[in-house]
């Protein structure tokens, strides 16, 4: 599928986090969600853009939105993960296989983040590091295609903060 063009409803969906708790997008209409989808857990770069923002959670929260981050591993690495780069934000499982066990993510499908992708000649199917940017009633109001992880979470905020939406309560 082709990735969600700013404007267009969000797709529902309900995926374990790293404590296999469900997250589902619907649950959370009242506020805008960063949702970031990313390659592999404890990579280099994707523990970078984690731990970028996982370390500006409290200013997205002020801001109105919740972050939310996407790969295909399963619940144990992602928990894994989270632990070792300190992470206090979701990741979410979508860790569906095909038939012949290959990865066949349901939603990086269904948000267009599910592509070809090459690396020394080699290629593959993978997630192209995306970052949706929903508001509240799942609007997509923007996204980020084959971000570039430097200053990524810095920038993904300011468009938050733009949105002039209520904080989100402490919990």
């Amino acid at each position: 599928m082709a990735p969600i063009n700013p404007g267009r409803k969000a797709p529902d969906f309900t995926l374990p986090d790293q404590d296999g708790r469900p997250f589902k997008l619907s649950d959370h209409e009242d506020k805008a969600i960063v949702l970031f989808f990313y390659p592999k857990d404890c990579t280099s770069a994707c523990t970078i853009e984690a731990k970028d923002f996982s370390d500006l959670r409290a200013k997205f929260r002020k801001a109105g939105a919740e972050v939310v981050g996407v790969s295909i591993l399963g619940t144990a690495s992602k928990q894994k993960f989270a632990q070792t780069a300190g992470l206090k934000i979701p990741l979410l499982a979508d860790d569906r296989k095909n038939d012949a066990k290959k990865p066949d993510p349901e939603i990086a499908q269904k948000y267009g983040v599910w592509g070809e992708k090459s690396m020394y000649g080699r290629t593959y199917m993978g997630i192209i590091r995306t970052t949706y940017l929903i508001g509240p009633g799942r609007k997509v109001v923007k996204r980020w295609d084959k971000v570039d992880v430097p200053n990524h979470a810095e920038e993904v905020l300011e468009q938050v903060k733009a949105l002039g939406l209520d904080p989100i309560p402490s919990r």
